[in-house]
């Protein structure tokens, strides 16, 4: 994932941004901005959201990945956007219909938060991921998001690169960097670590993009 700089060490993630969705709002945004033919995958995703808002988090999980996996389709940001390093709103992704690997982990993030999944389950975790053979050292930075059941759980990591779900102890591919989640940055990954690192800093792109979302219709 060309881009992802440490300057993602700087983010903090509001938790202002997963009060409530006001689809109406998000139909209307996303039909001025991309048409009405990006109507069909909106409708696809409010639903996926309303029908799964009793769901037990494991079908949460599975749905919520199942679905951007399936309808978006891995670009970078130069190809995509025209830029180096742009994070996309959910509807952004769905408008597009391609993002690159924190695209997928912002939008099922925010997805699986209208669900009803408490943030302290889920981090998005910095990683570098290993390419090429198994004895290979090349790797490249790369996002994740992580379920944890419980603080002291191993984590489920939901990622881009591989369909099905997997215990983090099965994904030795990827090497864990950082963490955040609505409440701030944190040195490590384990969920048993509950104070944050870092906590309001240079708000960068995810305050840009805190806005777009807020302007879509997410409160």
């Amino acid at each position: 994932m060309a881009g992802l700089t440490v300057s993602v060490c700087l983010v903090w993630l509001s938790s202002a941004a997963y009060g409530g969705a006001d689809f109406d709002r998000m139909l209307a945004s996303i039909v001025q901005r991309w048409g009405a033919s990006s109507t069909t995958k909106f409708h696809a995703w409010q639903s996926l959201i309303q029908g799964n808002r009793t769901s037990g988090d494991a079908e949460r999980l599975k749905r919520a990945n199942d679905f951007f996996n399936r309808q978006v389709l891995f670009g970078d940001d130069a190809a995509v956007w025209g830029q180096e390093d742009y994070w996309a709103t959910p509807l952004e992704t769905l408008g597009k219909g391609s993002g690159d690997c924190e695209d997928f982990v912002i939008a099922k993030y925010f997805t699986l938060r209208e669900m009803g999944v408490e943030s302290n389950k889920l981090r998005l975790i910095y990683v570098r991921a290993k390419t090429g053979s198994s004895d290979s050292t090349a790797s490249q930075a790369h996002m994740v998001l992580a379920y944890y059941a419980k603080p002291e759980a191993e984590p489920l990591v939901l990622d881009n690169l591989i369909g099905d779900i997997r215990p983090a102890s099965r994904r030795t591919d990827l090497v864990p960097v950082f963490s955040f989640n609505n409440e701030g940055i944190f040195t490590g990954v384990s969920a048993r670590e509950t104070t944050p690192a870092a906590g309001t800093g240079r708000l960068s792109r995810w305050e840009d993009l805190l806005k777009r979302a807020r302007a879509e219709g997410f409160e």
